[in-house]
């Protein structure tokens, strides 16, 4: 597929918006992950046919692989079909009109602003630099307080609209830890799945980047920048932080990528508090490494690129470019 406009038009706009939101509508309201079921379901079905059909490969090795190929033929149809077609929309750079590319002297004059902002944030919340930020919200409630950052966002920028919500604590929780991973969208129902397992002062965060896959956003980098927006934009301010904290980290590894000296001067005029979120962030996932999250991070940096983001995970941090660009003459917020 190589019609951006057309995907955005007729489908991401079109057949999408209704497909969407009939899912959200039907499911929305069940307080379980009705995809994590189907996808439970659906492995028990595949270990048991996988036992039942692992004497017959050899002589029957035809017959399996065409069942096989046909199955997966069906599952990657429906994928597209419900949400997968949304890879091949028009990129937000071109639907916002911001521009690509920065200069290392944009990185610097965009970090600095916001090491700026994030120890405001941090300090109106906990009234000492040293601190750092706790979440005091349960994760029930902050699903229901991201509405009010995508309708604020909306007020700004109606194709962000986000309507009918279907948010859940993800039943593999504890697997997508051990894989890495923070939250998925189910683009079978439209479920938006978060890691409950996470840290509280990032979690909505990750609530709003999930929401963006759910209005029909693909690419991840897209995804985080939309989901700081959202975050930003609510009142709240612990929702500010986390946007804040999540995007200064990003810039921050940009940044000792480009200059490690510029990044020793930054480094001092970070809130200790800051830091000490980061390593709550740092030391959360170091528990959970192990060969599983390599293994997963391989297949999905690979299936990104399949699916027209070609720098694989490595676009979950393009969203800096989105945001250097956007708030170039603009304050933050």
């Amino acid at each position: 597929m190589f019609f951006p406009e057309l995907v955005e038009r007729y489908y991401s706009n079109g057949l999408y918006v209704f497909t969407s939101r009939f899912e959200r509508t039907i499911l929305g309201s069940i307080p379980f992950s009705f995809g994590d079921i189907l996808y439970g379901i659906l492995i028990v079905y595949l270990l048991i046919s996988i036992g039942k059909t692992r004497k017959t490969w050899r002589k029957q090795w035809k017959d399996n692989l065409l069942k096989v190929l046909s199955g997966f033929s069906i599952f990657y149809f429906i994928f597209h079909l419900f949400w997968g077609m949304n890879y091949y929309r028009m990129p937000l750079f071109e639907k916002m009109n911001i521009q690509r590319e920065y200069s290392s002297k944009d990185l610097y004059a965009f970090t600095e602003k916001l090491i700026a902002k994030t120890n405001e944030v941090q300090f109106a919340i906990t009234h000492n630099k040293n601190q750092k930020v706790s979440n005091p919200y349960s994760q029930d409630s902050i699903f229901k307080k991201t509405q009010n950052g995508y309708d604020n966002l909306a007020n700004q920028y109606p194709f962000f609209k986000y309507e009918i919500p279907s948010r859940k604590k993800s039943l593999f929780s504890l697997p997508l830890t051990y894989m890495g991973f923070g939250g998925y969208l189910n683009p079978f129902t439209n479920e938006s799945q978060v890691n409950y397992k996470l840290p509280m002062y990032s979690f909505p965060n990750v609530v709003c980047h999930e929401m963006a896959h759910q209005i029909g956003y693909a690419s991840e980098s897209e995804c985080n920048f939309i989901g700081f927006m959202a975050c930003i934009k609510n009142d709240d301010l612990y929702f500010q932080y986390a946007a804040y904290n999540v995007a200064l980290r990003y810039c921050l590894e940009n940044v000792i990528m480009k200059d490690e000296a510029r990044f020793k001067a930054f480094r001092p005029t970070i809130n200790p508090g800051i830091i000490a979120n980061f390593k709550e962030t740092e030391f959360f996932w170091k528990q959970y490494d192990t060969f599983i999250d390599k293994g997963f991070h391989a297949f999905y940096d690979q299936f990104l690129k399949v699916n027209q983001q070609k720098d694989g995970l490595e676009s979950y941090s393009k969203f800096v470019d989105l945001l250097i660009n956007y708030y170039k003459g603009k304050d933050l917020k």
